[in-house]
């Protein structure tokens, strides 16, 4: 493959991060005696991916849910180090596209105080443009509208058609289509690869070092 992609951005949650329990974990924790019994991770993980708010009052069938997200949120930062991980092989890929010149940022429906605590605490902060950090506190219109995909690529000058968007929800599938750039998949989703597929994704990548193909780097053999 010619190379051709000159920048890649991700999501954060379910694609680079494996933070899957500390999400499920603390939306448990914040609805307990608010939802009915029986309600779990298979409630959860359908709408990973969509801004807390709308999952949260989505899940309460309440209107005003900030003492809700207050709950959420004091749980999520207490249990942070001890629920986060990077998926296999991200801090390598990501070191390695950093070093050979691809320009790199991150788009999430996170706030940006757990956006930047998850990238240091793996070790992989350095390797993305602090100003292609677009998180829910920079727009106005999360995923799956464009808005958030577009400030990444802006934030380069970046033309899309040679920028990949890397996600493991619809939402940002669908975000990527719209923006105009090449939406990527990950195998690894919660979600399963085949809804992600159906959501428009050009690419799915079972391995992150799968993207080293469709940049066009040799993928190193393994030692």
């Amino acid at each position: 493959m010619t190379r051709s992609i000159t920048t890649v951005l991700y999501d954060l949650d379910g694609t680079i991060l494996d933070t899957n329990e500390l999400i499920i974990q603390s939306f448990l924790h914040a609805l307990q005696g608010v939802v009915p019994e029986g309600f779990g991770r298979d409630h959860i993980i359908p709408s990973m991916g969509q801004p807390l708010t709308a999952q949260m009052q989505l899940f309460s069938k309440q209107e005003e849910v900030s003492h809700l997200i207050s709950l959420y949120r004091e749980f999520n930062l207490r249990t942070h180090d001890e629920l986060v991980k990077p998926f296999p092989q991200v801090v390598e890929v990501m070191k390695r596209l950093h070093e050979a010149g691809i320009q790199q940022g991150i788009v999430t429906t996170k706030i940006r105080l757990t956006t930047e605590k998850g990238l240091r605490y793996v070790g992989i902060y350095d390797y993305v443009a602090p100003h292609a950090i677009v998180t829910i506190d920079d727009v106005t219109n999360p995923k799956p509208h464009p808005e958030p995909v577009l400030k990444g690529i802006e934030a380069f000058g970046a033309d899309p058609s040679t920028t990949l968007m890397v996600g493991d929800s619809i939402v940002d599938i669908q975000a990527a289509a719209a923006a105009g750039c090449i939406p990527v998949g990950v195998a690894w989703s919660l979600k399963g690869e085949e809804l992600l597929r159906e959501s428009g994704a050009k690419h799915i990548i079972h391995d992150m070092r799968d993207l080293y193909e469709l940049i066009g780097l040799e993928r190193e053999s393994l030692a």
